[in-house]
């Protein structure tokens, strides 16, 4: 495998080089490539967030063991895709208002200096969604150094640079011509740190780099119903740096692709496969929920007389997923794919007939002796409602609702043990199918956004929704 060797590429460093020397390196890249310096430039201002992005990373030891390994890949893979914004975290080095008059701009009020956020996507299946599911997680974080107190040596070692008044950056001037050129530069006093301090007088434990390495373990809870994106934030629980406020944690919760079932807000969509037989005269199929650990079947009733025709969509109210806020169930649709006979039967021409008569298509009687036809005609077509009789009471018996309906050769078989042996626990529950109101429908994902944008905010817009612990 190729070694990557981006981040380093664009702060102009080699794969070897000290902290000291990143740091330098991302000075002067972030003082050239500046958008407020480089208006009219488009490209530099995507060069600044690179070069932000592979300092945050190659400046912290963990991540740069993960880049050094497995390359951007394995930051994602380990919840390292977020970071700190490229303005913030050049506010830590120059101050608050990006380079404000320094190049013509104007300061802006960036509010309280904040260490870098530890952004994480935490992938959840279908079924943790719908029954909720506590997980414990553990990070890496930057704190202050409990030794030196994240002063980084002994009181009263660590002095503030003469040669750039503490702010890392010395003023230059150079002629060229008849101008003189100002410029800025990394201070070569203090390689950029502000402060000058002798290494017998460093902390032991940090090393005078103010800050140390501490695993955190935060439960994150993944909320029933809750929409795929959510955000949930920790505040204070991210890095640490002397001077500013701590980060924060987010988990982002993503959801899986689910093998059975599609997610479309609160209601869920399966595919069911059933015979032409159970299609034409009825039937019943079964299929698992996402209830979790007790396993919950439902067995869906087609009734005699219900023709289901290839891609047909029916519904099943208030089996869908609970809304996170309201606890609402939505809806499952079924959209149902008809297994035809992969082989064509051997008939009779009399056998031809009578499923002529069954299927409603017409019959020739010249082509039939007088006994075939009146067999014929004696036949009812599944496709036509039965004739009801009365009962002692008066009312109505569906003399076809009174057979047992026959299980689809097609339909999951229920387990009642895993694959050592043990058993499950299961629930079987009796459904029908309905036809879907597409009006209720469309009155349903109204509420549903209207629920969503309860906040103020736009139909569509960014929502961050946070939680605590």
């Amino acid at each position: 495998m190729v070694k990557e060797t981006k981040f380093y590429e664009l702060l102009e460093v080699h794969e070897t080089c000290t902290d000291a020397q990143l740091k330098t390196a991302y000075k002067k890249g972030a003082l050239r490539h500046h958008p407020d310096k480089n208006r009219d430039n488009p490209a530099a201002a995507e060069k600044f967030k690179d070069i932000s992005r592979a300092y945050e990373v190659l400046s912290d030891p963990q991540k740069r063991q993960v880049y050094d390994q497995y390359g951007e890949a394995g930051l994602s893979e380990q919840g390292g895709a977020g970071g700190m914004n490229a303005e913030d975290l050049f506010s830590q080095f120059f101050g608050g208002g990006g380079l404000g008059s320094m190049f013509g701009g104007q300061m802006r009020d960036t509010g309280p200096k904040k260490a870098r956020t530890i952004h994480h996507v935490h992938k959840v299946s279908l079924e943790d969604i719908y029954n909720g599911k506590k997980s414990k997680l553990a990070l890496q974080k930057s704190i202050i150094c409990p030794s030196c107190k994240g002063k980084g040596g002994k009181e009263g070692a660590v002095k503030t640079c003469t040669g750039c008044n503490g702010q890392g950056m010395k003023t230059m001037m150079r002629q060229m011509g008849p101008m003189i050129q100002r410029f800025q530069t990394v201070c070569p006093d203090c390689q950029g740190e502000g402060e000058m301090i002798r290494d017998k007088d460093r902390c032991r434990q940090c090393k005078g780099k103010k800050t140390d390495v501490e695993r955190k373990v935060l439960t994150v809870e993944c909320e029933i119903g809750i929409p795929n994106g959510y955000k949930k934030v920790f505040s204070g629980e991210g890095d640490q740096v002397p001077g500013v406020e701590a980060g924060d944690v987010v988990f982002e919760f993503e959801e899986k692709p689910h093998p059975r079932f599609v997610r479309k807000g609160n209601d869920l969509y399966y595919k069911a496969q059933v015979s032409l037989y159970t299609a034409l005269v009825g039937g019943k199929f079964q299929l698992q929920h996402l209830d979790a650990p007790e396993q919950r079947w439902l067995t869906v009733n087609i009734n005699p007389g219900e023709i289901i025709e290839p891609g047909a969509r029916k519904m099943i109210p208030d089996q869908g997923m609970l809304s996170h806020v309201l606890r609402d169930p939505g809806n499952l649709y079924i959209e149902f794919d008809i297994k035809f006979p992969t082989v064509a039967p051997e008939l009779e021409d009399h056998e031809r007939d009578i499923l002529k008569k069954i299927l409603g298509y017409p019959i020739d009687p010249r082509s039939l002796d007088h006994k075939i036809i009146q067999k014929a005609k004696n036949i009812t077509s599944p496709l036509k409602p039965k004739p009801k009789t009365k009962d002692p009471n008066g009312m109505d018996i569906d003399e076809e609702a009174k057979l047992p309906l026959e299980m689809d050769p097609f339909s999951p078989p229920i387990k009642h043990t895993k694959e050592d042996g043990s058993k499950i626990s299961v629930l079987v529950e009796e459904v029908d199918i309905e036809d879907i109101d597409h009006s209720a429908h469309g009155r349903s994902a109204r509420a549903t956004m209207e629920d969503e944008d309860e906040d103020g905010m736009p139909a569509g817009g960014e929502r961050v929704q946070c939680g605590t612990q």
